[in-house]
């Protein structure tokens, strides 16, 4: 994994997502999804991309189910669009990349 997407815990989760002063994109996964690793990439690329106006961060569910059942993440990935420490949005499942960077320009208009 690239050095763009910045790893979530519950130790940083509310720092990084909750109070950060940018959009934050949450890929939620986990290691054994298959979809998941078929969307880290898209991930990656969008995290260089717009690094600097957002933040794109994963968090692992299974090292955070409190977080995931919080925010009701029911399947995976859940891709979950945070503005000012709110959900602006959400995504389920793999989608493309021009469907997630339409989905953030949405979210953070």
């Amino acid at each position: 994994m690239g050095g763009n997407v910045l790893e979530l815990s519950g130790d940083n989760f509310e720092q990084e997502v909750l109070r950060s002063d940018k959009p934050v994109v949450v890929d939620f996964w986990a290691t054994w999804c298959m979809p998941c690793k078929m969307l880290a990439p898209t991930v990656e690329e969008i995290a260089a991309e717009y690094k600097g106006r957002y933040k794109v961060a994963k968090l692992n569910i299974d090292d955070a189910m409190d977080i995931a059942t919080n925010f009701s993440v029911m399947n995976i990935p859940t891709l979950i669009f945070f503005n000012k420490g709110q959900e602006a949005a959400r995504m389920v499942g793999a989608a493309s990349k021009r469907d997630i960077l339409k989905k953030i320009e949405e979210a953070f208009a």
